[in-house]
C-alpha cells in the first residue's frame, strides 16, 4: 500500500470543488483513500488522521493532493486529480452565470457593478475576512464555509443588519435565489412561497415538496446552523423574514429550524406573526402550542411545513395530507430475531426529524448526532440496538466528501447494516439535485444485489428531489423499488413506516 501526495504552492479552489474531485479519485480502480484539499491546519490535522498526511509540508494557500493505494493507481489518480484542476469552466453560458477568473472582489464589482451577492467559499480561517469585504462592498452574502466561530458570525451579522444587507451562513449550503439554485439546491418551478431556514436538507425537503405539490418557491434562503442560537439572535431569520414580508411575489412564508432558543424564538414568532403574511414554522422537535399564534401556524414535519403553506396558498385551511401506513404485503415476515431501526443518513436534518419520529413511535435510538433523550453513540462505526446516524457529520466527513458528493462511505455502512442479523429494517436518504453525485441509487443497488432479499431487512427510502433535477427523481425511485427497496413519499413518512415494522417485530417477539 502506497501513499503518494503532491502539494501545489499558492493554488486555491473552493471546497465544493475539491470535493468533487477527491470523489472522482477515490473511485479509481486500486484507490483505497483520496483527499484533495487546501493546507490549512485543520485540514493537515485531518490528513495525519486519515494515514495520508505523513511528511506533508503546506501552507494555507496551497493545495495538497493525496492518495492511498496502489502504487500504479496512486499516481494515476494524481493525474486525474492534476487534470482536472487544471480543467477551465466555460466563460460564459445562456442562463446569464459566468465564470469571471478574478481574484478579489473589487475586481468582479468594477467590471459587472450590478453584483449584489457574494458567494464565499474559502476556508474557514479567511472566510470571514471575505464576508465582512463583500458587505463593506454593500454585497449580500452567503456564505458557504464553515469553521466560523460564534464570535465571527456575530460581527458578520451584525455589520450585516448595519449595512441592510443579509448574510446567508457560514455554513449555508442550500439556497434559491431568483430562481438560481445555490449550493446543494434542487430544480424547482418558481412561484409564490418564500423559505427561510436554519438547515440545507430541511430547505430542499420543504423546496421540492412544494415543487410536488404543483406549487413554485419565490426565495429559499439559508442562515447557517447557528443562526438561531442565543448568541447569534437569529438575526438572518429574522432579515430574511422581513424580505419576504415585503417581496411582492411571495404570498406565504415558511420557517424552518431546529428548537431556538425560547427567547429568540419569541422574537422571530413575534415578527411572524406581525408580517401580515401567513408564515408556517417548524421548529424541529417544538410544542405546537409555543408556536401557534394569530398568522403562525406550526407543523410538526418539514413535508406538513410544505403542505400546509400550499393549502395556505391554494386559499384552504393550513391542513397536511396524511401518511400513509405500509400494507400487510409490504410488511413482509421477517426472523424475530431482527428487532433493530438502522438509519443512514446523508442529510443531517432528515437524521433529526427520523430520531424526533421514531422517538414518539416509542423508539429511542443511539446516535453520532442524538436529539434530547437520545442516547450518543459509542462506537461510530458500530450500530448497537436502534440507531440512526448523520454521515453527512464531520464525524465522517474529516479529509472525505460529503456523501451527498460522494456515497461510498455511507453505502458501506449501509452494506454493513444489512448484514447485521439484528436490524430489521434499514431507513436511509438519497438527496438529489445540482452538487450531489449524478446516480446515486446505482453504486447502492450493486449493494443491494450482493444480499439476496429473503436474507435482508425491509429496505426503506426517501428520496429528496424532484423531476427537473439532473438525477431525476422518479428515475431514481423506478431504481430502488426494483431493487425491493420501500420509496416513501417524504422523509417523516420514511421513518413513520420504519417505526411500524419495528413495532410488528417487538409484538412478535414478545409473542414468542
Amino acid at each position: 500500500m502506497s501513499v503518494i501526495f503532491q502539494v501545489f504552492s499558492n493554488m486555491y479552489q473552493d471546497s465544493v470543488s475539491l470535493m468533487q474531485i477527491s470523489a472522482k479519485i477515490s473511485q479509481q480502480a486500486g484507490i483505497e483513500q483520496a483527499s484533495v484539499v487546501m493546507g490549512t491546519q485543520t485540514n493537515l490535522a485531518q490528513l495525519a488522521d486519515a494515514g495520508l498526511g505523513d511528511g506533508v509540508k503546506a501552507g494555507p494557500n496551497d493545495l495538497i493532493i493525496a492518495v492511498m493505494g496502489d502504487e500504479a493507481a496512486c499516481n494515476g489518480a494524481i493525474t486525474l486529480a492534476r487534470e482536472l484542476l487544471s480543467s477551465k469552466p466555460q466563460e460564459s453560458s445562456n442562463d446569464g452565470v459566468f465564470a469571471p477568473n478574478l481574484v478579489s472582489l473589487d475586481m468582479a464589482l468594477g467590471r459587472h457593478p450590478d453584483i449584489n451577492l457574494a458567494l464565499i467559499s474559502v476556508p474557514g480561517d479567511y472566510a470571514a475576512a471575505e464576508a465582512i469585504k463583500a458587505l463593506q462592498l454593500d454585497m449580500n452574502v452567503m456564505l458557504f464555509s464553515d469553521n466560523v466561530s460564534l464570535t465571527q458570525e456575530k460581527q458578520i451579522k451584525t455589520l450585516a443588519r448595519e449595512k441592510n444587507r443579509l448574510v446567508m451562513g457560514p455554513d449555508c449550503g442550500t439556497a434559491i435565489i431568483n430562481g438560481l439554485p445555490l449550493g446543494f439546491a434542487n430544480v424547482v418551478n418558481r412561484g409564490a412561497i418564500g423559505v427561510v431556514g436554519a438547515s440545507g436538507t430541511g430547505v430542499q425537503e420543504v423546496t421540492c415538496r412544494v415543487d410536488h405539490l404543483g406549487a413554485g418557491i419565490s426565495q429559499a434562503l439559508g442562515t447557517g446552523g447557528h443562526d438561531l442560537h442565543e448568541d447569534i439572535g437569529g438575526i438572518s431569520m429574522q432579515y430574511g423574514l422581513e424580505m419576504l414580508a415585503g417581496d411582492p411575489s411571495t404570498q406565504v412564508i415558511v420557517l424552518i429550524s431546529k428548537p431556538p432558543a425560547r427567547a429568540v424564538a419569541e422574537c422571530i414568532l413575534e415578527q411572524a406573526s406581525a408580517c401580515g403574511k401567513p408564515v408556517v414554522v417548524n421548529f424541529l422537535g417544538a410544542d405546537a402550542a409555543s408556536i401557534t399564534r394569530r398568522g403562525v401556524f406550526a407543523a410538526a414535519t418539514l413535508a406538513q411545513a410544505a403542505d400546509m403553506a400550499v393549502a395556505l396558498l391554494n386559499g384552504n385551511p393550513a391542513t397536511a395530507a396524511d401518511n400513509e401506513p405500509l400494507s400487510a404485503e409490504q410488511c413482509q415476515d421477517l426472523p424475530a430475531s431482527r428487532t433493530d431501526i438502522r438509519g443512514v443518513f446523508a442529510g443531517g436534518t432528515f437524521c433529526y426529524e427520523s430520531q424526533l419520529i421514531c422517538q414518539q413511535q416509542g423508539f429511542s435510538a443511539a446516535s453520532n448526532t442524538p436529539v434530547a433523550g437520545n442516547q450518543k453513540l459509542a462506537d461510530l462505526w458500530k450500530s448497537t440496538g436502534h440507531t440512526l446516524i448523520d454521515m453527512g457529520d464531520d464525524d465522517f466527513t474529516r479529509g472525505k466528501p460529503h456523501p451527498m458528493i460522494d456515497p461510498t462511505l455511507r453505502n458501506q455502512r449501509i452494506a454493513a447494516e444489512i448484514s447485521d442479523p439484528h436490524t430489521a429494517v434499514l431507513l436511509f436518504d438519497l438527496v438529489l439535485g445540482y452538487g450531489a453525485t449524478s446516480e446515486p441509487a446505482t453504486q447502492l443497488i450493486e449493494i443491494l444485489k450482493q444480499q439476496p432479499r429473503e436474507n435482508r431487512p425491509l429496505l426503506v427510502a426517501h428520496v429528496c428531489g424532484t423531476e427537473a433535477d439532473p438525477q431525476q427523481r422518479s428515475r431514481q425511485i423506478t431504481a430502488l423499488r426494483q431493487a425491493g427497496v420501500l420509496v416513501a413519499g417524504c422523509n417523516a413518512q420514511a421513518a413513520l413506516w420504519a417505526s411500524q415494522i419495528a413495532r410488528i417485530q417487538a409484538e412478535k417477539k414478545e409473542t414468542k
